[in-house]
């Protein structure tokens, strides 16, 4: 059976709508897999509306797809049919440039998103390469898994890449979908925790998530008395900041990372990053490694992120919720085909 029915947006903010499509014989290193629940991440949202100018209609979103395989291809790596798994932003990579030859296949300048010239996982089932179908740990709650697949790798990739030490202290800008979760991961990790928040009445739920300190992003004296305590600073928001400010709260050689898709010009002072050996930097989630790394990690300290549910047949309530900006703090459709 080579059709596939899930929920399409055909156009540029165009709402989702029922579609079928043939995805054709099952590839020799490819997993096809019976999809039973699928995060909705703010990048669905870009895609849909083409801010990225990457989109290519019609497409099923979705990119957080947890389920189980139906089957494999030929040349698949140890995986078999049953087995629970899931696929995040990356569905394909090439497999033999230098970055997926070094684990970094996320970099693979012909990788392909689950949702950029591909069909994602709203939808029953979903194809993915074999590398790119991560196995799950049992102690994981599938029901909640999702969006760790996107964004908990997204935050939780920045300590592995840049060696964070237990000893560091940790900033997170953003108490949203993305920044909950690091928050959660930082903690774990042995860090010191500050949370950057413009809305105070966040404050005790990202000390629940595990800040040790919290911040108005919006209180200057606030943020002149934490100047030079921060080994790393990682932003999880999609929105334009006082960077000389958010620069300022870095110790010397300290980070400032950014994984929240600000799409408007960052103006940063050379001066600000030299006069204290300063970096700023950005990275794309992570590779299938670091993925079950993460996966791992989440499963041995008990981390899941805090999600809501929608029934899929409800995804455009689900959009509407995620825009409206009511999501607490990550989305999960639970598949309802019949």
């Amino acid at each position: 059976m080579n059709e596939i029915r899930g929920w399409a947006s055909r156009g540029a903010k165009q709402k989702l709508e029922p579609f079928t499509y043939n995805a054709g014989p099952l590839g020799p290193e490819e997993v096809e897999i019976a999809v039973q629940y699928c995060g909705l991440c703010h990048s669905d949202l870009s895609i849909i509306n083409n801010e990225w100018g990457l989109s290519q209609y019609p497409v099923i979103l979705g990119h957080e797809a947890v389920g189980r395989i139906v089957a494999i291809g030929d040349y698949v790596k140890g995986l078999q049919v049953g087995q629970k798994v899931g696929v995040g932003w990356n569905a394909v990579s090439c497999m033999h440039c230098h970055e997926c030859m070094t684990g970094n296949n996320n970099l693979c300048a012909e990788a392909v998103p689950t949702i950029v010239g591909h069909q994602g996982g709203f939808a029953d089932r979903v194809r993915a390469h074999w590398v790119w179908t991560i196995p799950l740990p049992d102690a994981l709650d599938i029901t909640s898994a999702g969006p760790l697949l996107c964004g908990g790798i997204t935050v939780f990739s920045p300590l592995l890449t840049f060696d964070v030490k237990p000893t560091d202290r940790v900033g997170i800008v953003g108490i949203g979908g993305l920044g909950h979760m690091g928050l959660k991961f930082a903690n774990a990790w042995g860090c010191e925790v500050t949370a950057f928040t413009s809305n105070p009445s966040k404050a005790d739920e990202a000390r629940g998530f595990g800040a040790h300190h919290v911040v108005s992003s919006r209180d200057s004296s606030a943020m002149q008395q934490i100047a030079n305590s921060l080994d790393i600073l990682i932003v999880t928001v999609n929105t334009s900041l006082d960077w000389a400010a958010m620069l300022k709260t870095l110790k010397p050689n300290g980070r400032l990372h950014v994984v929240g898709a600000v799409l408007e010009p960052m103006p940063i002072s050379a001066l600000d990053l030299i006069f204290g050996q300063k970096s700023v930097s950005g990275s794309p989630t992570g590779g299938p490694s670091a993925i079950s790394t993460m996966l791992d990690f989440a499963a041995r300290h008990n981390i899941a992120p805090q999600v809501e549910h929608f029934p899929m047949s409800k995804v455009n309530d689900a959009l509407e919720h995620l825009a409206t900006g009511k999501a607490r703090y990550r989305i999960v459709l639970d598949t309802d085909f019949v």
